[in-house]
């Protein structure tokens, strides 16, 4: 059935619909308060839902223990916890805890596994770093390694390129591509969602207003009615679709 969330009585998320196939990776995409965040926090068990079902294959997620439910979506939510003095070897190691247990989170295959995850994402340096010293970018970077290292079929992100600078916005889209698992991303970047999710999925005031392929729904028609500004796309040699934006016209004809 579908998801409604309030928080202190006031509906945020009215009723929400969403499918993803295994193996894609879907983007939801809206303006700021569109409800994006608050629907992921459900898919991560950081808020129930007054209302619906998250069923992943066909587990209700919400009756699953935490730690089972763990074993099926791994998160990197906006949320960095900094209040405890952890290194960043110590917070990626936490991913491996619902495989394989807090006593046997030592084991060389462990050891391994954190290893390779922070070198997939280009952290391998900072193992003995305070977490709560790190920059924006490097925070997120470790928690995606985390994410990692929990070894999910499904991998949830909000937003998961904020902080990062483009090079590494780049390389942590590429590195969620090759890893071929089912991914659902909130994001901002409308041209990075063109380029690499397979289906997107656009909220606008807590209503799920339009879903499907990402080419058949990112148009110049969706994004001046959802995000109020003109549009114009294009396709770069790749056959990638490019969104280049302007502020709406007036209605005089003359650019605002």
């Amino acid at each position: 059935t579908a998801i409604e969330v309030s928080l202190d009585s006031t509906p945020i998320v009215k009723g929400v619909t969403l499918v993803v196939r295994s193996g894609e990776i879907a983007g939801i995409v809206g303006p700021n308060g569109s409800g994006k965040s608050t629907l992921l926090r459900t898919l991560y068990r950081h808020l129930r839902p007054r209302a619906g079902d998250i069923v992943v294959g066909e587990d209700d997620l919400w009756k699953l223990t935490a730690k089972a439910a763990a074993r099926r979506v791994a998160a990197v939510p906006q949320e960095r916890p900094t209040e405890f003095d952890f290194t960043v070897w110590e917070m990626v190691e936490m991913g491996c805890i619902p495989n394989a247990g807090v006593f046997s989170s030592r084991s060389a295959d462990t050891r391994d596994a954190v290893r390779h995850a922070m070198e997939q994402v280009g952290i391998g340096s900072l193992a003995d770093r305070s977490f709560a010293t790190l920059s924006g970018g490097e925070r997120q970077r470790v928690l995606v390694a985390r994410a990692l290292v929990q070894a999910t079929p499904i991998v949830v992100l909000d937003e998961p390129t904020n902080h990062l600078d483009i090079r590494h916005q780049l390389e942590l889209l590429e590195l969620i591509r090759a890893l071929e698992v089912t991914t659902l991303m909130a994001i901002h970047d409308l041209n990075l969602a063109a380029a690499y999710c397979d289906s997107v999925h656009v909220m606008q005031d807590g209503v799920l207003v339009a879903s499907g392929a990402t080419h058949d729904v990112i148009t110049p028609e969706l994004i001046s009615e959802v995000f109020g500004v003109d549009c114009d796309t294009t396709f770069d040699p790749r056959g990638t679709l490019r969104l280049s934006f302007r502020p709406r016209s007036t209605e005089s004809g003359d650019s605002a």
